[in-house]
């Protein structure tokens, strides 16, 4: 599918609360405009449309056949992933996804083998990998600043989102839980970091079998919890580098963290969030009271929606979208090996691998319009 001239023409399918954070970057980005919203729900996407400026909505169908549309960024529950991704691949549309590419590793393949024939491209979240935050880690980790990477530790506990989310039914069905639901934003981090990972070795528990939404329309009601609810992992990497990991939604403590240690020293990685500093402990063996040096991120500030940016860019430049989906492929094929070796009790492989992610260079900028000139890549 060749470029259209002109900024690439976006339409915005899944009306629901995080369509805001997309429309209000997507809304704002020169080589960017949103031609449409779409939703199960009509009047929640005029209601959308109408706040972020969009001339148009309606029902998905009616969006897809819509000739001033080059890019779907499909926001709705991940059971409708593939659906929604198939049907705009049929229609000639490049496909940005949430989180998770789809629920299971047929319907990914699918969506990619799809793509693949249509000549079009599928990228997907998580883009704060895109973010100058992560992306200063990066360059700080292959520019040495803790020797050769060894082991890696990350930590993401909380309560669960059921005390605040009107609607949180979803995040802990089938496809969801805190290992689908976070476990991308770390999970992409780690493979963009330290490489593919080639096995893993899980436990899970569902305390509750049960929760209660904690706000909105639906506050006090009760709802069946279809996943583990906390996942410990340790994960093999092709490069030899080993993991250990703990996503929960079962501890009233909030706790995130994410340290790359290295032959000199440890590395701090933002994972939350698009602009966050880094942290670094240099040496082998320091003294206690060494202190961390921080390392502000480099870089213009990005927000959620910089991926599909990224994406049309890429896209122009005849290049692979650095959260494409191919490396979201793996990241799925990793949690469902996460899941499956939980469920056994058994270390399980992980088949598939992911191309490298290039680094973004800390002039790129999102608020540069790029379509009219050589494409910044």
């Amino acid at each position: 599918m060749t470029a259209a001239p002109g900024p690439t023409r976006v339409a915005v399918v899944g009306a629901g609360n995080i369509s805001d954070e997309y429309l209000r970057s997507l809304t704002s980005y020169p080589d960017l405009t949103v031609t449409a919203v779409a939703d199960l729900d009509t009047a929640r996407a005029r209601a959308q449309a109408d706040a972020y400026g969009v001339p148009v909505s309606g029902t998905t169908q009616e969006v897809l056949r819509r000739d001033d549309v080059d890019l779907v960024v499909n926001l709705t529950v991940p059971a409708a992933h593939a659906d929604v991704a198939l049907a705009a691949i049929a229609a000639g549309k490049h496909v940005w996804g949430e989180k998770p590419l789809t629920p299971d590793r047929g319907t990914a393949r699918a969506v990619l083998d799809a793509a693949r024939a249509a000549g079009v491209t599928v990228g997907n979240a998580p883009d704060t990998i895109l973010g100058p935050g992560i992306q200063t880690a990066a360059r700080l980790l292959a520019d040495g600043a803790v020797g050769a990477p060894r082991t890696v530790l990350t930590l993401m506990q909380g309560p669960g989102p059921d005390a605040w989310h009107p609607r949180p039914q979803f995040l802990f069905a089938r496809g969801a839980g805190p290992l689908f639901d976070i476990g991308p934003y770390y999970l992409t981090t780690l493979v963009q970091l330290l490489g593919p990972i080639v096995s893993v070795t899980a436990t899970g528990q569902t305390p509750r079998t049960h929760r209660t939404v904690g706000s909105g329309p639906d506050a006090g009601s009760r709802f069946p919890v279809e996943v583990f609810t906390h996942v410990s992992v340790v994960a093999a990497f092709a490069s030899g580098v080993v993991g250990t990991s703990v996503y929960s939604f079962d501890s009233p403590a909030r706790r995130q963290l994410f340290e790359v240690t290295g032959a000199d020293g440890v590395l701090d990685v933002p994972v939350s969030g698009f602009d966050g500093a880094s942290r670094v402990l240099s040496g082998a063996a320091p003294a206690p009271d060494t202190p961390w040096r921080t390392v502000p991120a480099a870089g213009a500030h990005a927000s959620r929606g910089v991926g599909v940016l990224e994406m049309a860019r890429a896209i122009r430049a005849g290049q692979r979208p650095r959260a494409s989906g191919e490396l979201a492929l793996h990241v799925l094929d990793v949690m469902l090996a996460i899941e499956e070796s939980a469920g056994g009790g058994v270390p399980v492989p992980v088949e598939s691998t992911a191309p490298p992610v290039p680094p973004i260079p800390p002039h790129w900028d999102p608020t540069t319009r790029t379509f009219q000139g050589s494409e910044q890549t």
